[in-house]
């Protein structure tokens, strides 16, 4: 960590369990960040914490420490089961709860604790093997945690301390009623040492810490300071033409050895993975669509180095530790300020610095007044001077959705570009499609000017005219006869003289 970063408060102050403290040395902490300074010693005395930080603070290695100190520290409850946790951790994404257990590893390795993971998409066989035979430190997410509790995998009557994590995304993904659920099925607060930490206290957070809290204490570091104030930032806008030319040629020009991409779909994820690969770089998107163990797989592709660009939505924007994250390129402009700083946090973690690059397109620029009031500042603004613009290949499917060219018509990324744009085109194609439908029967065959079917020997285009309900029949008898191939072309309208009258 830089000393910018840190406090004079020493982890040796902190009288720490001796198998704890070689951990934390051998994790190279000597000294605190703000986050751990406040919250440490009131965890530490058994007070209840409920604590705001953005991500890259030091808030993790904050509530393992205090959890480990508290569990090396208490008795056994005499009526534990084997399976029973004696600490519970929940986090509201599979990424962020591998990455909480790799710290608990470090951190843990000489207490001889023993830890348990439970998240969805992989292992789920493995997973309950391991959790029947018992752990101490139970972390996951609450969707595989419910699951595994409901068919009495563990028991959860003998955890002495629960830790919440990014409580604020959990209402975000709508996982608040699981974490009411598993807090009620817990001993009672007061027999516990509960930690929240959010990135931001708001008032429906504060209201579950004081429902399933014992009074806790909140903690405040100022926001979005420790981060913001150590990323450069800057902003371009872009026509939708121009953004993914400027967006490779900004790439081009940095050269950034280990970058996060963000956008707002997942579709726009997959699209710019697509214009990013066949441009030459080496790019892969993250999103829920791709299997957790592909997705384990990139994590630790990106952090290694081997991969040097990762794409990703909000999602990825929460709970990934990633060291020497060189740049951040908001491409798409989030629409809620807080996630512009969760965001622009993957860059310039524990003192570091970094870039933060946003792509200030018709589609999403809108959301950046909330964005400079959020973070109490203007973001620079940069010219989109045509030296920055490169000429890209446009891959083959991209080409023919966005008319081909570079740029690719309106953009990559899942604004009106996507999903908008190409309702609009299916929209237009409809009209002239019912229109000529229309034609092909006027051509064929004259509408009658009674409004009765005729006789069952009638010629077939007779068939089609309306009947006294409304006419609605002839069209559905079409896509019966689709369906079953019946008909030339398809069970068009010369098809009706297999009909009985009956059913016109």
């Amino acid at each position: 960590m830089a000393d910018a970063h840190l406090t004079d408060v020493s982890f040796t102050n902190l009288h720490l369990p001796e198998t704890l403290a070689r951990g934390i040395a051998d994790a190279g902490f000597e000294r605190c960040t703000p986050i751990q300074a406040q919250t440490l010693p009131r965890a530490l005395a058994g007070f209840d914490v409920a604590g705001q930080a953005q991500t890259g603070t030091g808030k993790t290695a904050a509530f393992l420490v205090a959890l480990y100190s508290r569990i090396l520290r208490s008795e056994v409850p005499p009526t534990r089961k084997v399976n029973a946790p004696l600490a519970l951790i929940i986090a509201p994404t599979r990424e962020l709860a591998v990455q909480i257990h790799h710290d608990a590893e470090i951190l843990g390795q000489y207490t001889g604790l023993k830890l348990g993971l439970a998240f969805g998409g992989v292992d789920y066989e493995k997973q309950r093997r391991e959790l029947e035979e018992g752990v101490d430190v139970l972390i996951g997410t609450p969707g595989r945690l419910i699951d595994f509790y409901k068919q009495h995998v563990f028991d959860l009557r003998s955890v002495q301390v629960l830790v919440l994590d990014e409580a604020d995304r959990m209402f975000d993904l709508g996982f608040i009623a699981d974490i009411r659920y598993i807090m009620r099925r817990l001993p009672p607060p007061d027999q516990r040492l509960n930690l929240l930490f959010s990135a931001t206290l708001a008032q429906r957070v504060l209201e579950l810490a004081y429902e399933h809290m014992n009074d806790p204490e909140l903690v405040r570091i100022e926001p979005d300071k420790m981060t913001v104030d150590r990323v450069r930032q800057v902003i371009y806008f872009p026509s939708m033409e121009e953004k993914p030319r400027l967006l490779v040629g900004l790439l081009r020009s940095m050269d950034p050895h280990r970058t996060m991409i963000f956008v707002n779909t997942r579709r726009g994820a997959d699209e710019l993975e697509g214009l990013l690969r066949a441009n030459g770089f080496n790019a892969q998107a993250i999103s829920g669509d791709v299997p957790q163990s592909k997705r384990l797989r990139l994590l630790r592709d990106f952090h290694s180095g081997e991969l040097a660009i990762l794409i990703g939505t909000d999602v990825a924007s929460r709970g990934l530790h990633v060291p020497e994250v060189s740049h951040v390129f908001n491409y798409d402009m989030p629409q809620d300020p807080e996630d512009y700083v969760h965001r622009i946090g993957r860059t310039a973690r524990a003192g570091a610095e970094g870039d933060a690059i946003s792509l200030g397109c018709e589609d999403f620029v809108q959301s950046l007044p909330d964005i400079e009031a959020y973070i109490g500042r203007s973001l620079p603004r940069a010219a989109v001077a045509e030296g920055l613009l490169a000429d890209i290949t446009v891959p083959p499917r991209e080409r023919r959705r966005h008319g081909g060219g570079p740029g690719g018509g309106r953009g990559f990324g899942g604004g009106r570009g996507h999903g908008g744009r190409g309702g609009e085109r299916r929209e237009s194609r409809r009209g002239p499609r019912e229109e000529r439908r229309g034609e092909r029967r006027g051509d064929r065959v004259p509408r009658p000017a009674p409004a009765t079917p005729g006789p069952a020997g009638a010629p077939p285009g007779e068939s089609a005219a309306p009947d006294a309900k409304g006419g609605d029949q002839a069209p559905k008898r079409r896509r019966r006869r689709r369906g079953r191939g019946k008909g030339p072309e398809g069970g068009g309208d010369s098809g009706g003289a297999s009909t009985p009258p009956s059913e016109g």
